[in-house]
């Protein structure tokens, strides 16, 4: 896995997608405060063209409002982040499938970047926060962060930065060839299974910004399924598959 967006020796000739070939999608649960935020960004970024997906399990005005930024919204009883993302995921309709947060956290601006890394040949463009500090951050979160990162690294045998980012890019077939499960840890393994398996992975370093409203994740709770997935994953690609 190499860091940046430049292309190496093993990464083919990219096929020229646009903004016209990208799904943004996010699970969002009670982002009223955000969300608008997000979408404006992503429709000042793209000019409009991306296609905009929203899992939602709000109580408050989050559907609507994002409905009245142009994304579509696909509603469901919370389940949880794993279940929200996959659901995502599988709704995008475009070859060029990009991951966000939906509480202002992530750089819309840096969209660019992760189209010419696909151009490029990539695979999976991986958004990561932890190299610029992620001072924003909370300082529990940010060591554990990199305590995850340390442990993948030395588990799949490569440098990873940045574990449970919640920006990245994919092609679609690399979401559409893996069988991904649907709880917390899905963060880090939608990185990890792919570089397990071949794939071409890059870290591109992102900025992070202080969330907007109250995060409804438990740390301790996620803290625990990253950290089995990391531990497992390795497994199941090396050992099971």
């Amino acid at each position: 896995m190499s860091v940046g967006s430049e292309p190496d020796g093993n990464v083919r000739e990219g096929e020229g997608y646009t903004f016209d070939d990208v799904s943004v999608v996010m699970g969002t649960y009670d982002e009223e405060r955000a969300v608008a935020r997000v979408l404006d960004d992503v429709e000042r970024v793209t000019g409009g063209k991306a296609s905009v997906i929203c899992v939602d399990s709000s109580s408050d005005r989050t559907p609507e409002i994002a409905r009245e930024h142009g994304a579509r919204v696909i509603r469901q009883e919370p389940q949880g982040y794993g279940v929200a993302v996959r659901r995502a995921l599988e709704a995008a309709d475009r070859p060029v499938i990009v991951t966000t947060d939906c509480d202002d956290t992530y750089p819309m601006a840096a969209l660019p970047r992760f189209l010419d890394a696909i151009n490029s040949g990539y695979d999976v463009v991986s958004g990561d926060r932890l190299t610029r500090g992620a001072d924003a951050m909370p300082r529990f979160n940010r060591l554990g962060n990199r305590a995850f990162a340390l442990l993948a690294s030395l588990l799949v045998g490569e440098r990873v930065r940045d574990t449970t980012t919640g920006m990245r890019a994919y092609r679609r077939e690399v979401i559409e060839d893996i069988e991904w499960t649907e709880n917390t840890g899905l963060s880090a393994e939608l990185l990890l299974r792919p570089l397990l398996r071949g794939y071409r992975v890059t870290e591109i370093p992102i900025d992070y910004r202080e969330r907007a409203g109250e995060t409804t994740l438990d740390p301790l709770a996620g803290g625990a399924a990253i950290a089995t997935s990391i531990l497992t994953v390795p497994v199941e690609e090396r050992v099971f598959r």
